[in-house]
């Protein structure tokens, strides 16, 4: 047999064969690529046997037969009329055939499957024999390329619900299959009560005598293989019901003995994986209640009523050999023989299906008492009677199923050694991070790595762990941060059911693992969302920063999108659940910075590069080298470590040699704006007062709205109060009382005894305090007299509910701010408008000076945000940015450094948040802010730790520095050989110049020597202060206009317009999260559609989904 790669083609080709009619015995060996087929001539031929091979997809070849014995009429008459053993699918298909007969005008509905967890053309047939013996199942076709199925079936029969549990119901156990949108409540499932419910009979349950059978069933492990065999048993036509006891290893199964027969049902158990044998028959009409699995009795051969739980060992399982044939040994003639202990080291195990293989064939062996396999470690443990078998059979057993078994006689348990060589290690703390990481790690007792010698000794239990996993945990470049933020996650979520009305009937907390899609949960204020979902009951605000980077919470109502891990701030609602497990929004992200981890080119070190020009040339290379490697072998990593120090030294942290050669050669520069060219806070940039109606002072006003904002917690609030604290002088506020707050809209509440905090001492204002009218001057402050004041804070929409008016002119003051990028609330005090402030994300003040720089350096920078094009277009003209891409998510920024990447560029990323880490993983060099998320500082190559933009110019002219210096070193490495050797071999012996041995010896010495003092002068490297690049800018850094800016939305690289252009910029993307979102909520017939919007912003879209929405 060719063509077996694995364990599993073994499996399956010994499964398919001993199945057929005829075949009595089967042996397929992997390392020897033949399979031994013992059969019965006259049932079946070498030649069918060969076939049936070859129709799996293997070739198959006749190598050898034995002439067949010679039967007279009398034994081949008997022979044909026993019952041999049968496949399953002969009972299932001349059911099919009874079926089509009485269904000839039946729809057949055809169904395209995903399935994954495929390996090997094996799992195609595996998928196809089964699922195409199914009730109502025509035909399937499996395509392992593309993982999908076509299944051709009859709704009235089955369903994609029970082909879905089928399919993943079969061994391995693997395969996970993904139905189309809305096939789950497509066709009739008619075997559904079974599946759930054991003991309800199915509706087409055959009158007349049933009978029970008792199936001893080796191999289950936990309460899934419980439901697996279950489910997967309870569909085949004439069995009524079937009990499944996973501790003592047994099922219970109530059948038709016209329709189906107990070596069917256990032959069906083996396809499923497991090890069964039939114990014991009996005829009943009753049902299975009245048999408890656990005190189901057999006659054992001496007729002795036994328990099956007497007969089954302490581990629940039962031989696989035939129950009567062991019952029949007495107890009474069991010698008492101390059991022995061997260990064996076995090769060709990759991976558990062959650890089970290898421990259920043992036992099934006489004289094996107990069989523990490794995987990692490759060994495996055996106790075993010696008067029964011996190592050395058990070691030939082992080699009999394919693998490599060999008996270690000087083992005695003893520790595993392992020295491993480690490539890139630049200073002490590669080896502190290393040696942490392992001595953590379960099974590891001791480590130790040189950086001198780059060499690593570990010292590991080999039945824990296994070197390759000690190799893994090494080089592993899975963040521990994004671990930590996956486990941030909610683990338990309040599943409800609805009754009529949508009335809450009952609530139960479940485990995250067990909610599925359309589950209905429920989510308290300051409650995490646990699953990506759709509003379908309540109003609240929800804190989505972990995926736009915004700090500004979006307002959730019916219909809206809700991510998983966000915090609920206010209302409760209501959600349906349409993404779990490893398909929410925060799965999807860790994804992406694993895939980009993986995905990075490595950059070649520049010692490493290979030049080749002449034969001539190479050879002489060779001889320099050979002649005196040390000083080029230090060329590059003395002057990267010293590199690296020197950036630690000026606030850079620069995580090895690659992102310190690399930042040389960056040409373009990706911003993220939040965080990052922004604070991230939001401020208070101006109070406006209503000069025509302003009642109050401003100090007043001040105490009044810092008073009423002190009791929200919305960002703007805490930005409001903190502002009137700082112009107050005072820590101290008023009292609040009736408040009031409605997401998205403002606050209401009263406020008193604010005359206290104006005693304090008076100050100038620091921020803009100024009338609407400018020929109008501040209102006297009146007496200090108690007094309560009622105060409505808000947007536009909050004043117009509670019957205020607002004039064109302060509209047209909120407009102008909010095309500035900033958020505009209104103040109306005793039911008088009186004021409006202005608050926004503050550009950092180097911002523009770094993006200047890089710009002089001849690096394209361009800003990339999560944010609205508005309030991105804003900050790109204070900055001197002309490209920006607005709206973006974390899928869009990583396909945009591909794309840059993918033209030839060099691409630095420098970000702050969870949503920004994908992109920083991918980019040749990923820049983190110091004062950012965990997860962004793990995915980055470079961090600054001062939170100072300009600290990426100094990070790439510090790189040039250093590859400089490396250039230099490779020189110095070099130059002693260039001219020592051709004196050496006596080029100028003629006339009289000779060198002596230890001149040479000297000159090798000067050559290290030079390098590393060469390295050592980059730590006289200063890197440039404020003033340096101030000079350089001064009087070319000029501001842009908003013409001059571009701004891209998502991927789309075509070119928006000025804000000017027309009325809708003013007004769409009023629901994304911002600074400025809030409060554009001017009255406009596409504020539905901009709400609509925001909701798909929401979610982390990939591939298709995202050109969908664009």
């Amino acid at each position: 047999v060719e063509g077996m790669t694995c364990q599993s083609c073994v499996s399956s080709i010994e499964g398919k064969v001993r199945k057929l009619q005829g075949v009595v015995r089967v042996k397929v060996s992997l390392s020897n690529q033949e399979a031994v087929i013992t059969y019965q001539p006259y049932l079946i031929q070498p030649e069918d046997l060969r076939d049936h091979v070859n129709d799996m997809g293997f070739e198959a070849a006749i190598k050898s037969k034995v002439a067949p014995l010679s039967l007279g009429p009398i034994d081949i008459e008997r022979l044909q009329s026993t019952n041999p053993k049968r496949p399953l699918s002969s009972a299932n298909q001349n059911f099919n055939n009874s079926e089509t007969l009485g269904h000839q005008g039946s729809h057949v509905v055809t169904l395209q499957l995903r399935i994954d967890g495929m390996h090997c053309k094996s799992c195609v047939l595996n998928i196809e024999e089964n699922i195409g013996q199914l009730l109502g199942v025509q035909s399937i076709q499996v395509s392992l390329e593309n993982k999908t199925a076509q299944v051709k079936y009859d709704p009235s029969c089955t369903s994609p619900v029970a082909l879905q549990r089928a399919i993943e119901a079969l061994p391995p156990g693997n395969f996970k299959v993904s139905l189309p949108d809305g096939a789950e409540g497509s066709g009739t499932d008619h075997r559904s009560s079974s599946s759930h419910s054991p003991g309800s009979p199915p509706r087409n349950q055959v009158q007349g005598t049933c009978s029970t059978t008792l199936i001893a069933i080796a191999g289950m492990t936990c309460a899934s293989c419980v439901h697996s065999i279950e489910g997967m048993i309870s569909q085949l036509e004439g069995v009524q019901q079937i009990s499944v006891s996973l501790a003592e290893g047994t099922a219970t199964v109530l059948y038709n003995p016209s329709v189906i027969s107990p070596e069917e049902l256990r032959a069906a158990i083996e396809d499923m994986g497991f090890e069964a044998s039939v114990v014991s028959e009996s005829c009943s009409t009753n049902p299975l209640g009245n048999h408890s699995a656990g005190n189901s009795m057999v006659q054992t051969t001496d007729g002795t009523p036994t328990s099956v739980q007497e007969v089954a060992p302490h581990t629940g399982r039962l031989p696989a050999n035939h129950a009567p044939d062991i019952l029949a040994k007495s107890p009474q003639s069991t010698r008492a023989v101390a059991p022995q202990k061997c260990f064996l080291q076995i090769k060709g195990m990759t991976c558990a299906s062959c650890v089970s293989n290898i421990e259920r064939n043992l036992q099934k062996e006489a004289g094996v008492l107990s069989v523990l396999v490794a995987l990692m470690a490759g060994k495996a443990e055996i106790k075993y009677d010696p008067e029964v078998i011996q190592p050395l059979e058990i070691a030939q057993f082992i080699q009999d199923l394919g693998f490599e078994a060999a008996v270690m006689e000087d083992y005695a348990g003893s520790d595993g050694n392992i020295e491993l060589t480690i490539t890139g290690m630049t200073c002490a703390s590669c080896v502190h991070n290393i040696e942490s990481k392992l001595t953590r790690t379960n099974g590891i007792t001791y480590a130790s790595v040189a950086l001198a010698t780059s060499k690593a000794l570990v010292k590991f239990d080999p039945e824990i762990i296994g070197p390759r996993d000690i190799i893994k945990i090494i080089e592993s470049k899975t963040s521990e941060a994004l671990a930590k933020l996956m486990s941030l996650q909610a683990t338990e979520a309040t599943v409800v059911t609805l009754g009529e009305d949508n009335l809450i009937i009952r609530e139960e907390q479940v485990p995250m693992e067990l909610v599925q899609r359309g589950d209905i949960v429920k989510v308290v204020p300051g409650g995490k969302f646990p699953v990506d979902g759709k509003v379908l009951e309540g109003n609240t605000m929800a804190d989505e920063s972990l995926i736009t980077g915004e700090a500004m919470p979006v307002t959730k109502k019916p219909g809206s999108t809700v991510i998983a891990g966000s915090i609920n701030a206010h209302g409760s609602v209501l959600i349906k659940a349409t993404h779990v497990g490893n398909d929410t929004t925060l799965a999807q992200i860790v994804k992406l910075v694993e895939e980009a981890q993986m995905s990075k080119n490595p950059n070649k070190h520049i010692s490493q590069t290979e030049v080749i020009i002449r034969f001539a040339f190479q050879t002489s290379i060779t001889v320099l080298c050979i002649a005196c490697p040390c000083s080029l072998g230090l060329a590059t990593p003395t002057a990267v470590m010293v590199g690296t120090g020197v950036a630690a030294q000026n606030g850079i942290l620069i995580k090895g040699g690659k992102p310190l050669e690399m930042a040389h050669k960056i040409k373009t520069v990706m911003f993220d704006k939040t965080g990052t060219i922004t604070h991230g806070v939001p401020r208070v940039m101006r109070v406006l007062l209503l000069g025509d109606v302003a009642t109050l002072p401003l100090r007043k006003v001040l105490a009044v709205v810092g008073t009423a904002e002190a009791s929200s917690e919305h960002p703007l609030g805490v930005a409001v109060t903190k502002y009137c604290k700082e112009e107050l002088g005072t820590e101290t506020l008023g009292y609040c009382t009736d408040f009031q707050a409605v997401p998205g809209c403002g606050i209401g509440c009263k406020v008193s005894n604010v005359e206290g905090i104006l005693a304090h001492s008076e100050r100038p204002l620091s921020a803009p305090a100024s009338h609407l009218n400018e020929a109008g001057s501040l209102p006297a402050e009146k007496d200090a007299v108690p007094q309560t004041f009622s105060v409505l804070i808000g947007n536009r929409e909050w004043l117009r509910r509670n019957g205020l008016t607002i004039s064109s002119d302060v509209s047209d003051a909120m407009t102008d701010h909010e095309m500035k990028g900033q958020t505009a609330i209104l103040v109306a005090i005793d039911g008088v408008l009186c004021g409006m402030i202005a608050i926004a994300d503050a550009v950092k003040q180097e911002a523009a000076l770094a993006v200047h720089t890089l710009q002089s350096m001849g690096v394209d920078v361009v800003l990339i945000t999560g944010d609205n094009r508005k309030t991105a277009r804003a900050i790109a003209t204070q900055v001197g940015i002309n490209k920006v891409f607005a709206e973006v998510l974390p899928s869009h920024k990583v396909a945009k450094v591909q794309e840059l990447q993918n033209k030839g560029k060099k691409v630095a990323m420098v970000g702050d948040g969870v949503n920004d880490s994908p992109a920083l993983a991918q980019a040749d060099m990923g820049v983190a802010i110091g004062t950012g998320t965990d997860v962004a500082i793990e995915a980055a190559d470079v961090v600054l730790i001062r939170n100072d933009l300009l600290d990426v110019v100094a990070s790439i002219h510090l790189s040039k520095r250093t590859v400089r210096r490396i250039r230099i070193n490779l020189v110095l490495a070099l130059i002693y050989n260039l001219v020592g050797i051709p004196i050496a071999a006596g080029v100028f012996m003629p006339i009289g110049i000779v060198l002596q041995p230890w001149m040479g010896s000297a000159a090798m010495a000067a050559s290290s020597v030079s390098v590393v003092l060469s390295s050592l002068q980059l730590k006289c490297y200063k890197k440039p202060d404020l003033e340096r690049y101030e000079a350089q800018a001064h009087g070319h850094m000029k501001p842009l206009t908003a013409s001059q800016v571009s701004v891209h939305i998502g991927m789309d690289d075509r070119w928006r317009d000025s804000p000017r252009a027309t009325p809708w910029d003013q007004v769409s993307y009023v629901s994304q999260v911002s600074l400025s979102s809030l409060t554009s909520d001017k009255p406009s017939r596409h504020s539905a559609a901009a709400d609509d919007d925001g909701d798909k912003w929401s979610l982390l879209l990939n591939g298709r989904d995202e050109e969908q929405y664009i």
